[in-house]
């Protein structure tokens, strides 16, 4: 129990809850940006943010509301991996990243990440984001950490393929949903927002209270 714990602490995704206040003014700069395609990241390769970008706008689509990119969420993740996260939690990142493009090149049949689109990217997310059993979990889970337990110690780890796949899905899905919350747009204007607190009604049906939204603050 003990080595689970200091693991989960140590963050075994991108560990978000730690961004500052600095960084998270990224998702407010969203006038005057460029396409992504013409997106120099600080940190990915070219190529790899290019992919990002569109990964994240497949996850989270321009509908009645902006997509994941037009809230900056591409450059607030890159930011995060250069400015934040540990070195070792940053190239574990990197490696499962790398490995779930690769399978998206080989399926697509393409040979590099600037010719991929949307439609290369939906199979590999659909596969990889779908709910698995207890006991398929528990094992992915224990499988990152022994991985994790040995990068820590030092030593050489393999981590098998298509968890490493399923882990950076999930975790870029998880971030990109968290950071798209927490931009201003999304908070005031499509999360339900109360900036000074009224009554607290314990007992009332969340679809009376907000129409079913959840809330901002």
């Amino acid at each position: 129990m003990e080595r689970r714990s200091a693991l989960k602490n140590m963050g075994l995704a991108f560990g978000y809850a730690v961004a500052t206040p600095t960084l998270l003014s990224v998702l407010q700069s969203c006038k005057n940006k460029p396409a992504y395609a013409e997106w120099a990241p600080s940190f990915l390769s070219k190529e790899q943010g290019y992919a990002m970008a569109q990964t994240l706008d497949v996850i989270l689509p321009k509908t009645e509301t902006p997509s994941a990119t037009e809230m900056n969420v591409h450059v607030f993740i890159d930011a995060y991996l250069d400015e934040v996260m540990p070195l070792e939690q940053r190239d574990f990142v990197i490696m499962k990243m790398n490995n779930f493009y690769d399978k998206v090149l080989l399926d697509s049949g393409k040979s590099t990440l600037m010719d991929i689109e949307p439609g290369d990217i939906e199979p590999a997310l659909g596969m990889y984001l779908k709910k698995r059993t207890d006991q398929e979990e528990e094992l992915q889970t224990e499988a990152i950490m022994s991985y994790m337990q040995a990068i820590m110690e030092g030593g050489e780890a393999t981590l098998d393929d298509e968890i490493a796949r399923i882990s950076f899905a999930h975790e870029l899905r998880d971030l990109a949903t968290w950071a798209y919350k927490n931009t201003e747009y999304v908070g005031e204007e499509v999360l339900a927002y109360l900036p000074i607190p009224g009554e607290y009604i314990g007992c009332e049906d969340v679809n009376t209270l907000t129409s079913g939204k959840a809330w901002s603050l």
